[in-house]
């Protein structure tokens, strides 16, 4: 487990997926700005042991009483053609937790985690345009907007631009958090 000062990130396990398909069938839950997803706890529980192309690890986000207020995965964005795979997070959080700094948190606890125990260079995160308290939590935690991706993205009907956001090993310098005490 990851530990922050509001938040910590535990790794899914099998017995997390039933609440898992729950906010992935929840519009509510994941918002204006994620994808409609509609997946059965018998998919997803099939998905939870196949083999993981993209290394995606998933975390659930949990206040420190143990209650478990969203979602932090990473996986690595694969760009065969030039030979290169940087690492990309995407979170959300129950509409009743966001607002109260837990975002930006469990983002800088998983960006201390991935430059302690991975050789990359960047992190990237992709975010819709309009989605401000992303941007936020991104730019709070040392993120850099690098551009816009346009229509990169099918949401709720239409195509949506998407800015990309990155922080670079460089500009990270030292952990924030899963060090300090």
């Amino acid at each position: 487990m990851l530990e922050g000062k509001l938040v910590s990130l535990k790794l899914v396990e099998k017995e997390d997926v039933p609440l898992i398909a729950d906010w992935l069938s929840n519009p509510e839950v994941f918002g204006e700005y994620q994808p409609l997803v509609q997946a059965s706890k018998t998919e997803l529980e099939k998905s939870f042991g196949a083999e993981n192309k993209h290394e995606e690890k998933d975390f659930l986000i949990q206040k420190k009483d143990g209650t478990r207020i969203g979602l932090i995965i990473h996986f690595y964005v694969l760009h065969v053609a030039v030979g290169i795979a940087p690492l990309e997070i995407g979170y959300f959080l129950l509409p009743s937790e966001r607002g109260k700094g837990y975002g930006s948190e469990a983002i800088a606890v998983m960006v201390d985690y991935l430059f302690l125990s991975k050789d990359t260079t960047r992190i990237q995160a992709a975010t819709d345009t309009r989605n401000l308290a992303s941007q936020r939590a991104l730019e709070k935690t040392g993120f850099k907007k690098e551009g816009t991706l346009r229509k990169y993205i099918f949401l709720r009907g239409e195509l949506r631009d998407v800015f990309l956001y990155s922080i670079l090993r460089e500009e990270w310098k030292e952990p924030r958090i899963l060090t300090k005490r």
